[in-house]
């Protein structure tokens, strides 16, 4: 963070309700991903509005506007991309803002596009300086600067661009700078799913894997994913597994609570870091307030790691409150371990202690980074 930047924490550590993925989860989601917009599930504002800006780029023969997708991982902006290429029947390239440190690397890209092609940037948000400024005027003219020469004889020969079509994908829209953010035509926010939808999500998964899933199994799933599509069809897999080694291969409601229960994955999707947070709060420290840098202490894990991984859902589905003075649990918190807060605990008084401007004491800013 020299520049400045944030900069996403990498963590080793392997959680099954996790929303980022690995090369190795990309691959097995690859079979799973929608090729159309009408196969697409959920997201339907984001769906409507992108059919009508490709169907009129389609009409008019030319490249669409450039389209930026934002949203937490997990929820489908990769898909989006490549349903986008698939509409428009045109290939799509593919790279990441942390691969392009240098403005000569993203030239050497765009320089190689052909017309009509999409250019798929995700996590545009950490593309390097030089790199965004390169993007503007290829993003508005259509032409790359190719600078030749060093020192004082440098020159710049502008290189003319085909049109093509720019998405970018980010889980931090606020940190995009506002020259870049204007460049696209078209910006769709994804939101976390509901149960009806992940559901959906699950029968089709099932269906593309050659298994038969209940209703009822698919229902159960769907509740423990976070809102997540990423985190359903893991789940599935890993409810497949159980059924393929220690049930009778059929996926009905008896094997995906087995199964989830083996994972440590609870009736609301919480998993062990989480449980491990929420009973620090609770037993060791009465509720809270606790800072940060001691809560993690406690549950043996970085800081980095409680507050990017574990917090989010954590905040987002009510169980706990960042206040100025530190972290405490919510009355759902007490609720959810089977736990009586006890008399005067903060748990009781969590509506009125949320505090976005607040800081931590023991490290950790108040807002709610990473939602």
């Amino acid at each position: 963070m020299a520049d400045g930047r944030y900069e996403e924490p990498e963590f080793t550590s392997e959680r099954l309700v996790t929303s980022s993925a690995d090369d190795v989860e990309r691959a097995a989601e690859a079979a799973l991903r929608p090729k159309r917009l009408e196969e697409f599930v959920g997201q339907s504002v984001v769906r409507d509005q992108l059919s009508l800006v490709l169907q009129a780029a389609l009409a008019r023969g030319a490249a669409p506007d450039h389209v930026l997708l934002s949203g937490p991982p997990g929820l489908g902006k990769t898909t989006l991309a490549m349903i986008i290429a698939s509409e428009l029947g045109t290939s799509l390239r593919v790279t990441s803002g942390p691969a392009i440190q240098h403005a000569g690397d993203l030239a050497a890209v765009l320089s190689s596009l052909e017309e009509g092609e999409v250019l798929f940037i995700d996590e545009i948000h950490r593309l390097a300086r030089p790199a965004e400024e390169l993007l503007y005027v290829a993003m508005e003219d259509f032409r790359v600067d190719v600078v030749v020469g060093k020192g004082a004889g440098a020159s710049a020969i502008p290189l003319a661009l085909p049109p093509f079509t720019v998405v970018g994908a980010t889980t931090r829209a606020g940190l995009l700078p506002a020259p870049l953010r204007d460049r696209f035509g078209f910006t769709g926010h994804l939101d976390f799913y509901d149960a009806p939808e992940l559901e959906r999500v699950i029968l089709r998964s099932a269906g593309l894997l050659g298994v038969e899933i209940h209703h009822a199994a698919a229902h159960e799933i769907a509740g423990r994913s976070r809102g997540t599509p990423r985190i359903a069809n893991r789940l599935l897999r890993r409810v497949r597994d159980w059924a393929q080694v220690r049930g009778d291969g059929r996926l009905d409601l008896t094997a995906a609570r087995a199964a989830l229960e083996v994972y440590e994955v609870d009736p609301v999707g919480l998993d062990r870091l989480d449980r491990s947070v929420l009973d620090a709060l609770c037993r060791r420290f009465a509720g809270g307030p606790v800072g940060l840098s001691t809560l993690a202490m406690t549950v043996g894990e970085e800081p980095d790691t409680v507050e990017t991984v574990a917090e989010p859902f954590l905040v987002r589905e009510g169980f706990v409150a960042r206040t100025p003075r530190g972290r405490v649990a919510t009355a759902q918190a007490w609720s959810h371990l089977g736990l009586t807060p006890p008399a005067g605990a903060p748990g009781s008084l969590a509506g009125t202690l949320f505090d976005d401007a607040g800081t931590d004491p023991e490290g950790g800013s108040g807002n709610l980074q990473g939602l």
